[in-house]
């Protein structure tokens, strides 16, 4: 029977191979152990071997070309054998005995396609901020079976800015779950149906998708039929575990069998491969296998044991926009930064002296939000966003605030910083990173924002950059405030400083403009009385 061989994956970060060279050919005689190519990997150029025997039937990747890993590479079987199938689908014997699922076919415009029955909601993947494109169910709260009451929760959605609780605005059973826990998919896509019991879920399922898919304009295509809808409703899955189980001796002709990168590991070790088990395919020894042999080690070359260990984590949608968004702004908008000190002492008075007031409690970092929105307020120019066709000085003040949760990065946001009373800042401040760490934000509380500042002083960080936050023009690095020596009126004393890096687009801020709006910002800082005056 035809062997598929794959693209291999010969190192943890591979993700895609090239083949550097073929030392077969189609037409050759293959042994096992016999070196079919050089495959070159993210970290080194690797020799690729057989495990089986018989006739190179076809290569599927050829000299120079890359392809991702799981690639069909190439096909090894008798000679004159049949590996047709094998390019149309064909369908393993492992797979073979998996659960069938239930296919319906709907016809579009048939009779096959039936209304949507009254008291049969369809529930689509929501919007569930502005710039949401796609959805991850985090977690159902219900199950496929389970009644479902006006309000219940039905879901837990993770959006690009965060994850929210989805509750159901109607009443019946839950009938058909359409995205499972951990899949991610476009908004507006079939989430769930809800209905009365009996209910013919499969027909309900291809309505709704042939309604979906009429909804997308498409090119006319004269005298083409249009293609039948297929909704695969999975049958239940019997959970699947996958033992590695050693084989002892894995031998074939006299020969040990065991990868290239085992073979020099082994050496390196001293290790005999005779006594090693492999838990490769066909007990090929592997890394892994080396990696855990505990006996036959030369005293004189043995090498730590310790065990290497990772955790996966599956990107959410909060880390990918962030990836997405920052890289952009990174690529896409000239960044410049300029870094200054700050005198802080007068701030610490003045800090003192306020929270000496009953009830009163202001931080640093409100001192830094207030004196940056009417900073702000003074120079629009620097309180602007970039667009391809214009640039929008913005006039109201909007500062978003960088709150560090447990998936990323959110930023809520402060309206009308300016205008905001001290306390007030505080108080709205530490409500923001309650929420925002509980996963209780709103969209429309990260929205909107004209500037932003991200503080890092209080984790002991005096000085950094941030990326900015587009469109807009500028973002605030805020250090810790570091007691040191400082000279005053040409003595040396005992004074405290603050480190802030702005960074500008300089498509809309030149180097002057940020210069002077931080000369105003430090006036408030640095004598933040004026704030309570101007």
């Amino acid at each position: 029977m035809a062997e598929v061989i794959n693209m291999p994956r010969l190192s943890d970060t591979m993700e895609e191979g090239t083949v550097a060279q073929w030392f077969k050919k189609v037409g050759d005689a293959i042994q096992e152990g016999d070196i079919l190519a050089e495959i070159e990997t993210d970290k080194a150029t690797m020799e690729f071997e057989a495990f089986y025997e018989g006739e190179l039937l076809h290569i599927g990747i050829q000299e120079g070309e890359t392809a991702a890993v799981d690639t069909l590479l190439a096909i090894i079987g008798e000679k004159g054998e049949d590996i047709s199938g094998l390019f149309s689908g064909g369908t393993p014997a492992s797979e073979a005995a998996a659960p069938a699922a239930e296919v319906v076919e709907v016809p579009p415009n048939s009779e096959a396609q039936t209304p949507i029955p009254d008291g049969v909601e369809v529930i689509s993947m929501p919007r569930l901020s502005d710039t949401m494109e796609e959805g991850t169910v985090a977690t159902w709260l219900k199950k496929v079976g389970d009644t479902v009451e006006e309000g219940d929760i039905l879901a837990e959605i993770e959006t690009d800015k965060a994850t929210m609780e989805f509750e159901s605005f109607y009443s019946g059973q839950l009938l058909y779950v359409g995205i499972q826990e951990g899949e991610s998919a476009l908004v507006d896509s079939v989430l769930a149906v809800i209905g009365p019991e009996g209910t013919d879920v499969a027909a309900v399922v291809a309505t709704a998708k042939v309604q979906d898919s009429a909804a997308t304009p498409v090119e006319e295509k004269s005298a083409v039929a249009p293609a039948p809808v297929k909704v695969t409703i999975p049958a239940p899955t019997p959970e699947k575990t996958t033992i590695a189980t050693p084989v002892a001796n894995p031998v074939s002709n006299g020969r040990v069998v065991a990868s290239p990168l085992a073979k020099k590991m082994a050496a390196d070790k001293g290790i005999d491969l005779s006594r090693v088990q492999g838990t490769g395919d066909h007990g090929r020894i592997v890394k892994r296998d080396i990696e855990s042999f505990q006996g036959g080690v030369a005293m004189s070359m043995q090498q730590p044991t310790g065990v290497e260990q990772i955790t996966e984590l599956a990107n959410s949608q909060m880390r990918k926009t962030i990836a997405k968004r920052l890289s952009a702004s990174k690529f896409s908008a000239p960044h410049y930064y300029l870094g200054v000190e700050f005198d802080m002492d007068a701030a610490i008075s003045f800090r003192t002296q306020y929270n000496s007031l009953p009830d009163t409690k202001i931080s640093f970092n409100d001192i830094v939000i207030k004196a940056v929105g009417m900073a702000l307020k003074a120079h629009p120019e620097v309180n602007s966003q970039w667009y391809d066709d214009r640039i929008v000085h913005n006039h109201h003040v909007h500062v978003g605030v960088a709150v560090a949760v447990e998936d990323g990065l959110v930023v809520p946001v402060l309206k009308f910083a300016n205008e905001l009373a001290l306390p007030h800042i505080g108080v709205q401040v530490k409500d923001f990173a309650s929420r925002a760490r509980s996963k209780k934000l709103t969209p429309q509380e990260m929205d909107g924002s004209t500037f932003t500042v991200s503080n890092l002083g209080m984790f002991g960080i005096q000085e950094f950059t941030s990326i900015i936050n587009q469109p807009n023009s500028a973002i605030l690095s805020v250090g810790s405030i570091v007691q040191k020596p400082v000279v005053k009126d040409g003595n040396i004393v005992v004074g405290n400083t603050m480190k802030l890096t702005l960074a500008c687009d300089h498509r809309t801020v030149d180097g002057a403009t940020g210069a002077q709006f931080l000369q105003t910002l430090r006036g408030f800082i640095e004598n933040p009385i004026t704030m309570l005056v101007s």
